[in-house]
């Protein structure tokens, strides 16, 4: 497999609202919400209308749980949303979604398709990464970066939320109203959490370990709930791992910073065509 290398796009802020077409490439793990339980955050592909240019865009919040069912999405759907530039989030790629336009318009099958406009997007490293948002105030906030390396995934227990998160999972609990027949269960942290340590291919690359927020990593231990500890940390390195990583794949990771450490990268997802 080849990379182009770097998504061409000018860095600046937009101001209006818009339509948007997104590829979407990642639903990262959903987090505690004190008005609507939990939150989902989307990644993918901002699409031209002749989708030959494209450009990242976060969708933020989406409640992922109270979709309509003509609204569920998955990754390699595209979906058409008006959107707004998210206020209060200085990068450039995050919009706040109006959920009542959304509307899944197309999915991309197979690798194929999806390597024609994902390819080209490929960012040089991500060492350059790092350096541009440490010393810009306006840089790229997500990302596909290749794999040079996998040196480990580390599976560990996960904390549980805390003290803050479980304020807003009580908050959002306590609001139940007796006419309202949406579903108020408690959002659960998941068993374990990952980090990722690997290479990029800068060549004084030192390495980086970041955690792994995929919705995907999280839904396999919901599935695998009740089974033995060591099956589900079995489970997570086959799918993460071995399979994701297996020869001839040349996987990348989808990347994206925090709106309020912006030099702190997390893997948000898996890149893996054959």
């Amino acid at each position: 497999m080849h990379y182009s290398v770097g998504l061409t796009a000018t860095l600046a802020k937009p101001t209006q609202a818009d339509e948007l077409e997104v590829l979407v490439t990642v639903k990262a793990a959903p987090n505690p919400s004190a008005k609507s339980g939990e939150t989902v955050c989307v990644a993918g592909l901002g699409l031209s209308g002749s989708r030959t240019q494209s450009r990242w865009i976060r969708l933020y919040p989406i409640n992922f749980r109270f979709l309509e069912q003509d609204q569920q999405f998955k990754k390699y759907d595209i979906l058409r949303v008006r959107a707004t530039p998210a206020s209060g989030d200085t990068r450039v790629e995050s919009w706040r979604p109006d959920m009542s336009t959304m509307k899944v318009i197309d999915h991309l099958d197979p690798w194929k398709r999806r390597r024609a406009l994902l390819d080209p997007t490929a960012s040089d490293t991500m060492c350059s990464l790092n350096r541009e948002n440490q010393a810009e105030a306006v840089a790229s906030s997500l990302g596909l970066v290749p794999v040079r390396e996998l040196i480990d995934l580390r599976v560990t227990e996960h904390p549980g939320w805390s003290q803050n998160e479980q304020a807003k999972i009580d908050a959002y609990v306590n609001q139940l109203d007796l006419f309202d027949s949406a579903d108020k269960s408690a959002l659960e942290a998941p068993r374990f959490e990952g980090r990722y340590r690997w290479k990029c291919f800068e060549a004084l690359c030192r390495g980086h370990e970041q955690s792994i927020i995929d919705w995907e990593f999280v839904a396999l231990q919901r599935r695998l709930n009740g089974a033995p500890d060591a099956e589900v940390r079995a489970a997570l390195k086959a799918k993460f791992v071995d399979m994701m990583f297996r020869p001839p794949r040349l996987p990348a990771f989808f990347v994206g910073n925090q709106a309020k450490r912006h030099h702190v990268f997390h893997v948000l997802g898996i890149y893996y065509p054959v």
